[in-house]
């Protein structure tokens, strides 16, 4: 099994600790021939979504991940990698993957004074520390999407065929459920 991990911006390093814990290959995808690599299963990380949009486009990354996305390969994203994957964004219209059937809202609890931890539970889980950081929020889910997490009342988690996505950053935590999750879904 190797997983690829998108590494233009953010919090790639931090899922690849995440992927060590659990003796996981995986490589970086920094440009076209990277994404273009055969690979079981993708992490979008947290980060600026408008930064790592703009550098998919840019490093003709885009149409590859897009294609491989479109033929179900498991995905975890997380903050904006959420973004990132998803059909609507209420105070935003430009649209990446567009593969997650939500509608989410960019930097929903504010600037990075906005940020905070919060322990709840997640579906097929547990109970999860998540740590939000400028985090967006999901307002909605369309199509056959399921709630993997609320957080004060708010969807924080979702899961739509192979494709997980949270508002939240596991890969800031000491723990690895969420990555062995998705790991079970490669």
């Amino acid at each position: 099994m190797k997983i690829g991990i998108l590494a233009l911006q953010g919090a790639f390093l931090e899922h690849e600790k995440m992927l060590e814990t659990l003796n996981t290959n995986f490589f970086e995808i920094r440009n076209k021939t990277d994404a273009e690599k055969d690979f079981d299963g993708l992490i979008l990380p947290g980060g600026e979504s408008t930064v790592q949009r703009k550098l998919l486009f840019d490093l003709n990354i885009f149409s590859v991940l897009k294609e491989k996305i479109d033929k179900n390969i498991p995905v975890l994203a997380t903050c904006a990698g959420l973004i990132l994957l998803s059909q609507k964004i209420s105070n935003d219209s430009n649209i990446t993957f567009g593969t997650l059937p939500i509608e989410v809202k960019r930097n929903a609890y504010g600037r990075q004074p906005g940020s905070f931890h919060f322990e709840g539970n997640v579906k097929n889980i547990g109970n999860f520390p998540m740590e939000f950081i400028r985090a967006p929020i999901i307002q909605s889910v369309f199509d056959k999407t399921e709630v993997l997490s609320e957080t004060k009342g708010i969807i924080s988690g979702v899961k739509y065929k192979n494709q997980l996505g949270f508002t939240f950053h596991p890969e800031l935590t000491d723990n690895n459920s969420i990555h062995k999750y998705f790991l079970s879904l490669v």
